[in-house]
């Protein structure tokens, strides 16, 4: 049956569009795609080929490849020929890694999937996929995201359940068409406040994950659907505790002097500290003061606000209130707190 459709593909050259060999126990891909250069889709799905073959290379106008279910142990160099290529299919492989150059000529791929398979890392390379729209790494090994990952300007779906991720880097907030996030089943402890900076995400599931608390701008975001079901969100179940007044160290005194001047535009302090590399590099770990608004570089006590989930957000079951990070840098600010802020305190 392989063999028939190869030959009546073959007697079609340049014209031959589409081939699609599914489940035929294949063991290799047929050299003869060679002769097919007219190719726009070729579907390999559900058999047992271990490696692309050099041939594929000269595909120049494939644009959907579909090697999902196969025995491939790394996305493919050749792939870097596959200059056409829109949509490649990987998923329910063995890949652990990606080939040198793999990403080279896929400057116009838009969809990409790896699911189920065994990638513990991304290389740097996958910023070069310019124009990726949906990414799906579902099932993987993965235990970080690489920074250039969120230079995709174009990426509007990024899937990665079920991996081993622990945090999701602040460059997320590049991702500005990201519409929908799905990192479900990870041992994510917190979400960073660039993810609040996503103004067109609508759909976000970050279900049985660690998570405690929220970024303080969570309720920013514009979602439709939010799920957060088997997390260990912080209650609200308030209890009288002692808390010391302030003893800061002069690193924390000389920091946030600096910086709560620089927010006054003192141009001669910042020329200064434009020459000390050390210094600017201490003052761009500091954060602002929920209640005076001030910078400093220590946080005196971690706060949760509870906030009720917007009323237009599709959310998890019995969703009633959002636990929200707000960050104190003193006991008088503490003590200055609204009703509804209270310290976190360590059971």
């Amino acid at each position: 049956m392989t063999e028939r459709l190869l030959i009546s593909a073959l007697k079609g050259g340049k014209n031959t569009k589409i081939i699609t060999l599914n489940g035929k126990k294949m063991t290799k891909m047929p050299s003869t795609l060679e002769k097919l250069p007219g190719l726009n889709t070729l579907n390999l799905q559900n058999n047992r080929i271990p490696k692309v073959c050099p041939e594929i290379s000269t595909l120049t106008q494939l644009t959907a490849l579909n090697l999902g279910n196969n025995l491939l142990e790394e996305v493919p160099e050749e792939m870097k020929y596959l200059t056409s290529l829109k949509k490649l299919h990987l998923f329910g492989n063995r890949i652990c890694r990606f080939a040198s150059g793999a990403c080279d000529g896929l400057q116009n791929l838009i969809l990409l999937n790896l699911n189920n398979n065994q990638l513990t890392w991304l290389p740097e390379e996958i910023s070069r996929l310019k124009s990726l729209k949906y990414m799906s790494i579902n099932h993987n090994q993965l235990s970080s995201i690489p920074t250039e990952l969120c230079f995709l300007e174009n990426l509007s779906e990024l899937q990665l359940n079920y991996n081993k991720l622990i945090c999701i880097p602040e460059e997320i907030k590049f991702l500005k068409k990201l519409q929908k996030l799905f990192l479900v089943r990870n041992n994510i402890e917190a979400l960073p406040q660039g993810l609040c900076d996503l103004e067109k995400l609508r759909i976000l599931d970050v279900a049985g994950n660690i998570i405690q608390v929220f970024p303080s701008k969570f309720q920013n975001l514009k979602l439709s659907e939010f799920y957060c079901e088997e997390n260990p969100l912080l209650l609200k179940k308030p209890i009288v505790t002692v808390q010391q007044e302030d003893v800061w160290s002069l690193q924390e005194i000389a920091s946030r002097f600096v910086m709560n001047q620089l927010s006054e535009d003192n141009s001669l302090l910042a020329q200064a500290v434009e020459l000390y590399p050390q210094i600017r590099n201490i003052i761009s770990r500091g954060k602002k003061c929920a209640i005076c608004g001030k910078s400093f570089l220590t946080v005196w006590l971690e706060c949760v606000q509870f906030s009720p989930p917007s009323k237009n957000w599709k959310i998890s079951r019995n969703l009633q209130l959002i636990p929200l990070q707000v960050l104190v840098c003193s006991y008088k600010c503490f003590t200055q707190r609204g009703a509804n802020l209270f310290g976190i305190v360590q059971a």
